[in-house]
């Protein structure tokens, strides 16, 4: 079970199966696709699992939370956002709610999206204690999510 804790399997996996499921059941209306937005999903996914691998041969560590970086990295997509990884999740779920034009995946969009910025609040804080004054520096010079806004 504890392989379905994973924030990956569940947005890359379980997402897309139950919204898949919801949305072929039988008896429902029509599904309605939009191959278009096909491409936010692939988008989603290569941005997490690319900037993950950048992560881990810059700046140490592992492939999630329970093995931080041992250093500070802050170039390459690290230097537009400090999370890269997890606006992928989101891009990729943004991209499966419209690819399927689904109100789950919306509702699932929408309800891991305030999860995934309280996980940073935490993220960052352990971060700080981590890496110190090089860390802080680094947030008030890059956006936490969206470069140039946010």
């Amino acid at each position: 079970m504890k392989f379905l804790n994973r924030t990956p399997v569940r947005t890359f996996f379980v997402y897309p199966l139950l919204t898949l499921l919801w949305e072929f059941f039988p008896g429902r209306d029509q599904v309605e696709i939009e191959p278009m937005f096909l491409p936010l999903m692939l988008w989603g996914y290569l941005q997490y699992h690319l900037c993950g691998l950048y992560r881990m041969k810059h700046g140490g560590g592992g492939p999630g939370p329970d093995k931080p970086p041992e250093h500070l990295v802050s170039t390459g997509p690290y230097a537009y956002t400090r999370n890269p990884m997890y606006l992928g999740h989101l891009i990729f779920l943004l991209g499966l709610t419209l690819t399927l034009t689904s109100w789950l995946a919306a509702l699932i969009t929408l309800g891991v999206a305030p999860w995934f910025h309280l996980r940073v609040l935490h993220d960052e804080r352990r971060l700080v204690k981590r890496l110190g004054k090089p860390y802080v520096d680094y947030m008030h010079s890059v956006k936490r999510w969206i470069p140039g806004l946010l």
